[in-house]
């Protein structure tokens, strides 16, 4: 089995840091490009930021500057570092699989989602 874990979630007040995990179980020799969604309580799941190959990273305009996305492949762990957090980040944080390699079975998550780690920032 396939799996996502995330952790480092936690209640923080605003321009605090927090730092996210998301391991994936499995082969050793399987690697993923990844993203990290989150969604607030009445809004849509949305993007946060993605890395390709291992350095490529794409974040959304309101994490930028602040958020820091980061990938262990020998770990098979990504990421995410953020500082300057405020209410507003306040979300379930989600990892994602976007692609794996190489394309068997072994390697493919049996949910390309985690189950989510909660961060809740106070002002």
């Amino acid at each position: 089995q396939v799996q996502l874990l995330e952790s480092g979630g936690n209640s923080v007040q605003a321009g605090g840091s927090l730092t996210l995990s998301c391991a994936v179980s499995g082969y050793i020799d399987c690697t993923y490009d990844m993203s990290w969604f989150r969604e607030a309580p009445g809004k849509e799941r949305e993007f946060v930021s993605g890395i390709v190959s291992d350095r490529v990273t794409n974040y959304a305009d309101s994490v930028k500057g602040r958020f820091t996305i980061s990938q262990d492949n020998a770990k098979r762990t990504v990421y995410l570092q953020m500082n300057s957090l405020k209410p507003e980040d306040t979300a379930m944080y989600y990892c994602k699989v976007d692609r794996f390699a190489p394309s068997m079975s072994r390697c493919r998550p049996d949910n390309p989602w985690g189950r989510g780690t909660q961060v809740t920032v106070s002002s």
